[in-house]
């Protein structure tokens, strides 16, 4: 008797449960009724329409050309999110100090911790204030050299007409890297896959049990780096000292941080900082460069532009230096342009915290979910002329004038920006000049990448590129 009981609770409890969302589920249905969007499956909402081959960036850019602005888009019958893809919409958002998407940022807490990228509030300020220093113009200018250093070992693997593989190659040979890429593909799988939603459904799942072990290897990996760190300073006081002796670097400014009250940060706030800098750090970049290095391959008459600027910015040097960072406008453009072509972080998303209008009359009401289609916002015809073009005129100082400001946002905009894009800025100018001057990049017509959106634009069957040294005829 007790058994059928136990049954009945937990069958009401189940039955309360879907109602509750049922009722929630009608409620977002009316509040985003002046949004319409694609036709959507019942159960399944919009998952079914991506296919994971490589076309599924390009149709959210078609979705947007019959939905001007921002449309609705369903993952599953219950959660719903406004997609917006037009810069008036995402200036709107980005005014926010407030990130807080409980329902996507929850997938990645446990990997990343309450870190500057999910935190809000006065946590959030706290941490950027005692963050930034770390960006400052004199800790980048040092690491101009270690960026040089680091391109030129990458170029030592030369082979004449050889293949750089991108993403596939580098993926696996590194117990960290290979964990970075594993807790990315997981957190896409999560949000794609509706009943993984649901907490206790992923926890027991397989892809649970995978996510929680390449967590243990990422944290592992994070917690020695502090620990090595720790010891090395343990009878350091002042960060002027520690400079004096090598380049300071953001882990000391986050180990010898203190605010007003002379208060630090926690094991676990600089373990969540680490963590979420290792990950924005290295997998951020290591998809700009790809993709630019890409993009001139496809476009030989910019890419020949490009080296001619660099080597006469060098003089006969091998390397860069921070002052030619500055030598090389065409080539920072080009860059630019395979930003806006293929954004490293091809979208974000947030939790509306009270309502908002737009500035057509459109409201969305507090706890809506909004996605914000920065590869969208960079394809946008009403935006841009010619958007799928390679033309990197378009960011010479006039035409950007001529602009939105929230129309090229691969580093997000407003207060919450990405703290980094200064020194990511750097290390793509280094990386991009250092190979263009060695090397001619031509694409392989057979193997052309397809975009997946990851955590970071991926390609699903690698980069591959041709090259062939610049000193030998063509």
């Amino acid at each position: 008797m007790s058994n059928i009981w136990l049954y009945f609770v937990h069958l009401v409890y189940v039955i309360l449960k879907i109602s509750k969302l049922i009722v929630k589920r009608n409620e977002w249905i009316r509040a985003l009724e002046t949004f319409p969007g694609p036709p959507k499956h019942w159960l399944f909402g919009h998952v079914r329409e991506f296919k994971e081959d490589g076309t599924d960036m390009y149709k959210v850019v078609k979705w947007g050309e019959s939905y001007p602005l921002a449309f609705q888009m369903w993952f599953g019958p219950f959660v719903s999110f406004l997609n917006i893809h037009h810069p008036d919409y995402v200036k709107t958002i980005l005014a926010s100090t407030e990130p807080k998407d409980d329902f996507l940022y929850r997938f990645l807490i446990p990997w990343i911790g309450d870190g500057l990228l999910v935190s809000e509030g006065q946590k959030w300020f706290r941490h950027r204030r005692l963050l930034t220093p770390g960006f400052h113009y004199d800790v980048l200018k040092p690491y101009v050299k270690l960026m040089a250093d680091s391109a030129k070992t990458m170029l030592v693997l030369e082979v004449t007409y050889t293949f750089l593989l991108f993403f596939s190659c580098f993926s696996g040979t590194n117990t960290y890297i290979k964990a970075v890429y594993e807790l990315s593909d997981l957190v896409n799988v999560r949000f794609r896959i509706f009943p993984y939603h649901s907490e206790w459904i992923f926890q027991l799942s397989p892809h649970g049990y995978k996510y929680r072990k390449a967590c243990n290897v990422a944290h592992s990996h994070t917690e020695e780096i502090i620990r090595k760190r720790k010891e090395a300073l343990k009878d350091e006081k002042e960060l002027g000292r520690i400079q004096a002796k090598r380049n300071l670097d953001f882990l000391d400014i986050l180990l010898c941080a203190r605010d007003e009250d002379q208060q630090g940060l926690s094991d676990e706030a600089i373990r969540a900082e680490v963590d979420t800098f290792m990950f924005e750090g290295h997998d951020t970049t290591a998809s700009g460069i790809s993709w630019t290095l890409y993009s001139l391959a496809c476009n030989p008459e910019h890419q020949q532009i490009c080296r001619d600027e660099v080597i006469s910015a060098l003089e006969g040097r091998d390397t860069m230096e921070w002052e030619d960072l500055s030598k090389i406008p065409y080539t920072t453009m080009c860059i630019k342009e395979s930003l806006r072509l293929y954004p490293p972080v091809p979208g974000i998303s947030r939790k509306i915290t009270k309502p908002i209008t737009f500035f057509d009359g459109r409201t969305v009401p507090e706890g809506c979910l909004v996605g914000t289609s920065i590869f969208g916002i960079h394809r946008n015809a009403t935006v841009w002329e010619d958007p799928n073009a390679f033309d990197p005129l378009r960011f010479l100082p006039e035409n950007s004038a001529k602009r939105s400001p929230h129309a090229f946002v691969p580093f997000s905009a407003g207060p919450r920006n990405c703290i980094g894009q200064n020194f990511a800025m750097n290390e793509m100018k280094v990386v991009v000049a250092q190979t263009l001057k060695r090397y001619q990049l031509t694409e392989d017509p057979m193997k052309k990448p397809k975009m997946i959106p990851r955590l970071v634009l991926r390609s699903l069957n690698g980069i591959h590129l041709k090259i062939k040294p610049v000193n030998l005829e063509p």
